[in-house]
C-alpha cells in the first residue's frame, strides 16, 4: 500500500502560489505589480514576483512554532508590533491554537555571488492553503489552489 503525503501539509511549498492581498503598507511597491501575481517553487527551481532561482543551489529550511509561540516570537517583533500577524491569521481563519506555523527560509546560491538571494520569512500554517511573506511594511498573503 502506498501512502502519499497530503498537499495540505504546511511545510509543503512546492506549488504555484497566487498573491491574494496584503495587510499593512507597501512602501515602494505598487499594488498592481503584486496582486494576482504568482510565486512558484519546484524542487531546486523557483520563479515569481518576489524570488527566482534556476536550479543553482536552492535550499529550503523551516522552523515550526505554535501560533501563540509565533505571534510572541521576538524575531518578528518589528512587524508584529500592532499584532499584525494575529489580525492576519484571524482574518484568514487560522486561529486554532493547536495549529503549527512554519517559517521557511528559501535560499538560492546562484552561479555568481551577485545571484545569491534569500526569501525569508515565507510563512505557512498547518492544514492551510495560505501563505504569508513579510515584504516592506506589509504582510503579503498568498493562496494555492487545491
Amino acid at each position: 500500500m502506498l501512502i502519499f503525503p497530503s498537499i495540505l501539509n504546511a511545510q509543503y511549498i512546492d506549488t504555484k502560489w497566487t498573491v491574494t492581498g496584503y495587510f499593512g503598507e507597501l512602501w515602494y511597491a505598487e499594488e498592481e505589480d503584486i496582486l494576482g501575481k504568482q510565486q512558484e517553487f519546484f524542487k531546486g527551481w523557483a520563479d515569481g514576483v518576489f524570488y527566482s532561482c534556476d536550479c543553482v543551489g536552492q535550499s529550503k529550511t523551516y522552523n515550526s512554532h505554535t501560533i501563540k509561540e509565533f505571534i510572541e516570537n521576538k524575531d518578528f517583533e518589528l512587524v508584529n508590533q500592532d499584532k499584525a500577524f494575529s489580525k492576519v491569521f484571524a482574518k484568514n481563519g487560522l486561529v486554532d491554537k493547536n495549529k503549527k506555523v512554519f517559517v521557511h527560509r528559501i535560499a538560492c546560491n546562484g552561479k555568481e555571488v551577485v545571484d545569491r538571494k534569500v526569501l525569508y520569512p515565507f510563512i505557512t500554517v498547518d492544514g492551510s492553503n495560505k501563505a504569508f511573506y513579510v515584504y516592506e511594511g506589509a504582510i503579503i498573503t498568498f493562496k494555492f489552489d487545491e
